[in-house]
């Protein structure tokens, strides 16, 4: 398998299509003032969807991708990304209400530019273009524009989830 810059603008097309359709509905149901009380459930959906989110890809993807850049002992630290993610979730939450227009919105543009933070330094510092050999001849460019929409539908996803819980918390 390899994967080539073409399947990667493709997959980039669908991510933003189907992140945009959840983003758009979004921002009209979790209202300004719901999303401003919604500290502990972007908190806890942060936490929680990273969290099983990283175990299913480190522990179900480790021999075709972690194992090249990372070391084996690392899974191990997996559930600490409920803590990082619970926090930068909250991060960003706290950025999205102090930026003009609908917050929901802002927290899922943040995620995208989150996304593209992570995926610099994959591809600079631990160099996985280099080392996954389905990733090998990548350009970073299509990879970073893809990892915008990724992560701008990843923490769309979260946002749903915290309405979900702010609806059960009311």
């Amino acid at each position: 398998m390899q994967l080539t810059s073409r399947d990667v603008w493709k997959t980039t097309l669908l991510f933003g299509v189907l992140g945009l359709a959840l983003l758009l509905p979004l921002g009209l149901l979790f209202g300004e003032a719901a999303f401003r009380d919604a500290a502990r459930p972007i908190g806890l959906a942060s936490a929680l969807f990273w969290g099983v989110l990283a175990a299913v890809f480190i522990f179900g993807y480790w021999g075709l991708y972690y194992s090249y850049f990372y070391p084996s002992w690392i899974r191990w630290l997996t559930p600490l990304d409920l803590l990082l993610y619970g926090v930068i979730g909250l991060g960003m939450w706290w950025l999205a209400l102090r930026l003009p227009g609908p917050a929901a919105r802002w927290f899922a543009l943040l995620g995208g530019l989150e996304g593209i933070v992570e995926h610099i330094l994959g591809i600079y510092g631990l160099r996985v273009l280099d080392k996954v050999p389905w990733l090998r001849g990548l350009a970073p460019l299509p990879v970073l524009v893809f990892s915008f929409f990724e992560y701008m539908l990843y923490w769309t996803l979260v946002a749903w989830l915290a309405f979900g819980l702010t609806r059960l918390i009311a």
